[in-house]
């Protein structure tokens, strides 16, 4: 399967959350770690950014750059291996 990357509208809504004052510490995370994989085919979401990641999509509040952002982040996050039963 090809790694995903971040693409240019996802990478300009990250920046603009980065940017911005009133975005919250979640959503922020978020956009960086979308902005850090821009051509970085090889780099992954991490589990403590994909989570916050889930959690700026839920939230009611957040603009739609941020979500643009966190989405672009969760869709590179690497599948968990199944746990057996």
């Amino acid at each position: 399967m090809p790694k995903k990357v971040t693409g240019k509208k996802a990478a300009s809504s990250a920046s603009k959350t980065m940017t911005s004052k009133s975005t919250g510490k979640g959503s922020k995370t978020a956009a960086g770690s979308a902005l850090s994989q821009t051509k970085a085919p090889k780099k992954t979401t991490s589990a403590k950014a994909a989570s916050t990641a889930s959690k700026v999509l839920r939230d009611g509040r957040t603009s739609k750059a941020s979500k643009t952002a966190a989405g672009s982040a969760l869709s590179q996050r690497e599948k968990a291996a199944k746990k057996k039963k």
